[in-house]
C-alpha cells in the first residue's frame, strides 16, 4: 500500500488516497463526500484498517476515506466554500439552482478543487467501478451496470437496491459517472446515526465481499 495525494481542499489541505496495487481492475472507494455523514467515513477507515493488515485481492484499489476533508473538520455537508461536492460535477443536467443551501452546486460545474482532482483521477485511470459511502436512509443506489456488486451488499446488510434515490441529483457522482459514462457507481447510503461500532461490524464485511465480486467480474 502507498499513500499519495488524491486532491486538495478549497483551503489547500491535502486529500489523501491509499493505493493498493495488485495487477487487477481499477476500483475507487470514496468516503466523506459530505462532511456531516460520519458513518461513511467510519466505514472507509474500518475498511482501510483491514486491508492494511491483509490485501489479497487482484485489484488496483484506491481508497479515499475523507474526500471532503474541510467539511469533515467543520462537520458540514458542504466544503469550505459552502458547495455540495455531490452537486458540483459537470453533468449534462447541472443547474446553478439549489433546493436549499445544503445543495448549493457552486458557481459553475467543477468549480471545486476536490472535484477537479476526482475528475482528473477518473480521466487518467481505467476505473471499472466506484463506491461512494454516504449516510441517509438505508439504500444501495446503483447507477450504471453494478447490480451484482449491489446484490452482495444487500444480501449482507438487508438494504434495498434502488436505481432512483427518489429526487433529482444534478451534478452528482452517480449521474456523472454512472449514468452519463456508464461507469458502475454505487452510492451506499448507510443508516444515518447508526452506532459507529455497528457501522464497522456490518458494513466493512459487506465491502470486503463486494471487492470479491469486483475481482471476479472485472478480471482481465
Amino acid at each position: 500500500m502507498k499513500t499519495s495525494l488524491f486532491s486538495t481542499t478549497s483551503r489547500g489541505l491535502p486529500i489523501l488516497g491509499y493505493f493498493f496495487e495488485n495487477k487487477g481492475p481499477e476500483i475507487l472507494i470514496l468516503g466523506g463526500v459530505h462532511g456531516d455523514e460520519p458513518e461513511g467515513v467510519t466505514a472507509a477507515w474500518g475498511l482501510l484498517k483491514i486491508l492494511m493488515q491483509n490485501f489479497n485481492y487482484k485489484l488496483n484499489l484506491t481508497l479515499v476515506p475523507e474526500f471532503n476533508l474541510d467539511g469533515i473538520i467543520d462537520k458540514t455537508r458542504m466544503n469550505a466554500n459552502g458547495v455540495d461536492l455531490n452537486r458540483n460535477l459537470p453533468t449534462k443536467d447541472w443547474s446553478p439552482e439549489a433546493k436549499t443551501v445544503r445543495y448549493n452546486p457552486g458557481p459553475k460545474p467543477l468549480s471545486e478543487p476536490e472535484n477537479q482532482g476526482l475528475v482528473q483521477f477518473l480521466q487518467s485511470r481505467n476505473v471499472k467501478m466506484i463506491t461512494s459511502l454516504h449516510s441517509w436512509e438505508p439504500m444501495i443506489n446503483v447507477n450504471g451496470p453494478c447490480l451484482e456488486e449491489a446484490q452482495v451488499l444487500s444480501n449482507i446488510t438487508g438494504y434495498k437496491i434502488d436505481t432512483d434515490i427518489g429526487y433529482p441529483t444534478p451534478g452528482s457522482l452517480g449521474t456523472y459517472a454512472g449514468l452519463e459514462k456508464n461507469l458502475p457507481t454505487i452510492t451506499y447510503e448507510i443508516q444515518r446515526d447508526m452506532n459507529l461500532k455497528e457501522v464497522v461490524e456490518t458494513h466493512v464485511p459487506a465491502l470486503l465481499e463486494m471487492l470479491k465480486v469486483c475481482e471476479a467480474k472485472y478480471a482481465p
